[in-house]
């Protein structure tokens, strides 16, 4: 790992004085020794990212080139990064690297300390999954000089990074509803301040706009990208007055929780009501019906970020790279394009659960 020479410039009583606390306190926060107050732990935090403070002893470790590499994501509760990381691991070890784990629960303070604990940890390389804008976390890393690697949700920073396109691909999601005869399409968008949520909800508008339909506001709804959520989020549909005639969902957990929720109405998929969603599960062809959703290629979106990692270790002057994958339209039957109704270009009117 010729070439990369860790940051050692700030020590512990600069983050000290940035953060307006003794550097026996700034101990406590990185070693958890003794527990401090959530506002100090991150005020201990951010400075230890404005600073680029990195240990003596890590930042020699480092130096001295461990091959390991960090994944800062929430790989533990979202079988999609599941499916990543087995991507990434399957070249690391044939590279001769090992792979450390920190899970962000998709929460930007946990994915700071998260950083910070794998920094620590003397990693080669971190491949994050930003769990917002990726600023605070982003400014840590490239202070303590190592190479980092951003995953799915694109960034301002001028860093690697690689994702799918995702706003194409939810309008074709839209089109394929639309050429059909659905006019009242529905979306369950993820979690606010992500890249994805963001890119998905315009391409769902994209595709309203191309199909000459107008937005309507009370048929997006958030289900934060979590299950629960999402089965609150198909109850709100379903309620309103004039409910949608077919469901967008924008990532795999919440496809989950949408369908629970369809199922609680006593609602029927397709006979009753479309759905299709962003990510394909390994089995989606397994359930019934079998579900039509846009494939990311998780392994070779994994294979392709740690490619990217190893590059910029091994040549850190390398410009920047952003790789964007495009992925693919898996067409099976819960868009309802066998049914008699979509036939013959009307939508079903959707049943209500009886009262």
């Amino acid at each position: 790992m010729a070439g990369r020479r860790p940051r050692q410039g700030a020590t512990m009583t600069d983050v000290a004085r940035a953060a307006g606390v003794s550097v026996t306190t700034v101990s406590h926060v990185l070693n958890k020794t003794r527990p401090v107050s959530p506002d100090t732990a991150r005020a201990v935090q951010d400075a230890v990212a404005a600073c680029g403070y990195v240990p003596e002893k890590v930042a020699r470790l480092q130096n001295e080139g461990f091959g390991t590499i960090g994944l800062a994501m929430s790989a533990m509760s979202n079988p999609y990064f599941s499916d990543v990381v087995h991507g990434i691991d399957r070249h690391a070890v044939t590279a001769g690297y090992s792979l450390l784990l920190a899970d962000t629960h998709d929460d930007e303070d946990t994915e700071l300390r998260a950083v910070g604990e794998l920094l620590r940890r003397r990693v080669s390389a971190i491949i994050l999954a930003p769990s917002g804008d990726g600023e605070r976390t982003l400014t840590y890393v490239r202070q303590a000089e190592v190479p980092v690697v951003v995953l799915d949700r694109f960034v301002e920073q001028d860093v690697d990074q690689i994702g799918v396109e995702n706003i194409e691909a939810t309008a074709h999601l839209v089109d394929h509803l639309a050429t059909i005869g659905h006019r009242r399409i529905g979306l369950v968008a993820g979690r606010d301040g992500l890249a994805t949520t963001v890119e998905r909800t315009a391409g769902y508008r994209l595709g309203l706009e191309r199909n000459d339909i107008a937005e309507q506001r009370e048929l997006v709804v958030s289900g934060d990208s979590h299950a629960q959520a999402a089965e609150a989020a198909v109850g709100e549909l379903l309620r309103l007055p004039e409910p949608p005639t077919a469901i967008v969902v924008g990532n795999n957990r919440m496809t989950i929780g949408a369908m629970r929720g369809l199922r609680t109405a006593g609602l029927t998929v397709p006979d009753d009501i479309a759905l299709v969603a962003f990510d394909d599960f390994e089995w989606s062809d397994l359930f019934h019906p079998r579900l039509t959703a846009i494939a990311q290629p998780t392994l070779a979106i994994g294979e392709q970020a740690f490619g990217l990692a190893l590059s910029r270790i091994n040549a850190p002057a390398t410009p920047p790279r952003r790789v964007l994958i495009r992925p693919g339209f898996m067409h099976r039957e819960s868009c309802g394009c066998g049914s008699a109704a979509h036939q013959e270009g009307a939508p079903p009117a959707v049943r209500r659960r009886p009262r």
